[in-house]
């Protein structure tokens, strides 16, 4: 399973927000550094709202969700990438995830201390992403003395990767990521193996007052997230952390009624669920029956014979045909029997490249 890292300086809000995202309480949210030591680890259901009314039309209550997971990991501060506070412990659990959710405090209370003693967003990005660039120049810097050697055998590959590892240096030298840099495709292969921090894709979370909520873009400190965010190229999801935790001893109804009362549309807990679903890349189909309806996590660009084989490998290897109808279709013909009268439901071969949203029914023989 994918897995996504909430990180950020102590104090953010980021145990606040594992534990709406995870709809419990199994992080400890204190008031002082480090409250965080070993990392949460945290199964979370992929918000999905055409689940329901699929499970209505074929008539069955077990409905299983995509998931992904997030790690809350522990608040890094100044010098972490040189050992401070529990800098490389912290630093090792975020290169096991698959990417990033970066926390940023953008909220006003006396209550809440914070390590830097004032609230500055652009300073505590930059806090924050100079500590990982200085752990992957680090990394970079080593592994160019041993590529080095390599390359001046005539190693093709070796070669090459000094060749990436002379272009990632002066941006890391920089405080700058990994990500700033223009890699061609090969060159981003050949990157994965380096298991950079800053390679990994990130979205920033706003974390503000509930006061806040219905207008964030009148929050200055919401403006420099955003415009950061965007210089990035990455995505920016505001989020009352504190609010969607307690929002989590509500039942559905009860939470968009009380969010519709302070003027506002959606969970950002669901947003940025979405939101980090879509950054790694994936997309679900669906399968629909008397047993059950799922949603079944694949990669975009994934073909019908790969996605079979998440079922079951026995169908991937014995893959026949899919036969696949929108969601979006299925609907407006109210069932499979009428969407089979219209025409509506095709069957693709091996070659078919799987859509968001496809309702599949695979045939296969083992």
């Amino acid at each position: 399973m994918l897995r996504v890292g909430i990180v950020g300086l102590p104090n953010v809000g980021k145990s606040t927000l594992f534990n709406a995202l995870t709809a419990q309480t199994a992080a400890l949210a204190a008031n002082y550094p480090f409250a965080t030591i070993e990392p949460n680890v945290g199964v979370v259901p992929v918000p999905d709202e055409r689940l329901e009314p699929l499970a209505r039309l074929v008539k069955t209550e077990t409905i299983i969700p995509a998931t992904i997971e997030f790690v809350d990991i522990a608040g890094l501060v100044r010098g972490a990438s040189r050992g401070e506070g529990l800098g490389n412990q912290f630093l090792a659990h975020i290169r096991e995830t698959d990417a990033i959710v970066h926390v940023v405090r953008c909220f006003e209370d006396e209550t809440i201390t914070h390590v830097e003693a004032s609230i500055d967003p652009a300073r505590d990005i930059e806090t924050i992403n100079i500590e990982l660039a200085l752990a992957d120049l680090a990394t970079v810097e080593r592994r160019r003395e041993k590529t080095q050697k390599a390359a001046k055998t005539g190693d093709p590959h070796a070669q090459a990767e000094l060749a990436l590892l002379d272009r990632l240096l002066p941006a890391l030298s920089a405080g700058q990521p990994a990500r700033a840099v223009t890699l061609a495709p090969e060159e981003r292969e050949l990157a994965r193996g380096l298991f950079l921090l800053t390679l990994k894709p990130v979205i920033y979370a706003a974390n503000v007052d509930e006061e806040t909520l219905s207008e964030p873009e009148a929050n200055p400190h919401v403006q420099t997230v955003q415009r950061l965010a965007t210089q990035e190229g990455a995505e920016c999801v505001v989020i009352c952390a504190q609010l969607e935790a307690e929002l989590v001893a509500l039942n559905p109804e009860e939470r968009r009624e009380y969010l519709s009362s302070l003027g506002v549309t959606s969970s950002g807990v669901d947003r940025m669920i979405k939101s980090a679903y879509r950054l790694l890349g994936l997309m679900s189909f669906l399968t629909a029956g008397e047993k059950e309806v799922r949603a079944w996590t694949i990669p975009q660009g994934t073909r019908a014979p790969q996605a079979a084989g998440c079922i079951h490998s026995d169908m991937e290897r014995g893959f026949i045909r899919a036969e696949v109808i929108s969601y979006e279709e299925l609907m407006r013909a109210g069932s499979f029997a009428a969407a089979r009268e219209r025409g509506l439901i095709r069957s693709e071969g091996k070659d078919y490249v799987m859509r968001d949203g496809d309702v599949v029914h695979f045939r296969f023989n083992v």
